[in-house]
């Protein structure tokens, strides 16, 4: 389910906003979960709990800290929340693309207006949905898509995503939960019980170790060789790489 939330200091806004989803969802026949918050606080706050979110629309003007300074600190919990700024001034225009926000959007919204960022944003998230897994990381909450990962390793309940960019990602969690997730996608090789391999970027395969593209050898077990290069093999058969 979709989960969106809400932040304006004005109450009337944050009425207005819920009418505004509640027509939206009964006339498109979606099912959306949405929270309200008058105080940009309290929703970085609830973040900071572990409450993700899909989209948020942030107020801009609001006292205290206002919206944009939250919209930064979110970015470095969540980087893949759709933030859309409600504001009756177009002066923090630009400054929004600092952080890459979604949409900005001047008040008042009305239903047309609404429901097209709606449908818009919606469609973007189902896109990304199919396109990748949502990971929480120590630098927050990130959206990776499986063919950017080049091989993943485990050191006690850490996983470390190694990227095709050159960076690592660190979460918790276990190889085997992180298998079941790429499953769907395929291309995705276990040789040895601490490390997962992306087949798509494998150079080499000896006896004793498969060598990624960034030229990290991955330790083959005793006895192994010959399943995981008929796996590898068959893989590239199925993609037209190698011929039968």
């Amino acid at each position: 389910m979709i989960r969106i939330a809400v932040c304006d200091d004005d109450r009337t806004e944050l009425n207005r906003a819920r009418v505004l989803l509640d027509q939206y969802c009964e006339e498109r026949q979606r099912e959306i979960a949405c929270t309200s918050f008058q105080s940009p606080l309290d929703l970085l706050a609830e973040v900071e709990r572990g409450t993700r979110f899909d989209i948020l629309f942030l107020d801009v003007l609001m006292p205290g800290q206002n919206g944009m300074e939250a919209a930064k600190e979110l970015r470095q919990m969540d980087e893949n929340v759709k933030i859309i700024f409600m504001t009756s001034s177009p002066e923090f225009a630009v400054e929004s693309y600092t952080v890459n926000a979604y949409f900005y959007q001047l008040k008042p919204i009305w239903k047309e207006s609404f429901f097209h960022i709606m449908d818009a944003v919606l469609e973007t998230c189902a896109v990304e949905q199919v396109r990748g897994l949502v990971l929480r990381c120590k630098t927050g909450i990130v959206r990776v898509e499986p063919r950017k990962i080049e091989y993943c390793e485990v050191i006690h309940r850490t996983l470390l995503l190694h990227l095709t960019s050159g960076r690592t990602l660190e979460t918790n969690g276990t190889l085997e939960d992180l298998s079941a997730q790429l499953r769907p996608y395929g291309g995705f090789l276990r040789p040895h019980r601490s490390f997962l391999v992306n087949m798509d970027y494998v150079q080499k395969i000896s006896a004793r170790a498969i060598t990624m593209r960034c030229l990290t050898e991955i330790p083959i077990p005793r006895g192994r060789y010959n399943e995981i290069k008929n796996e590898f093999l068959e893989y590239a058969f199925q993609k037209g790489e190698v011929p039968r």
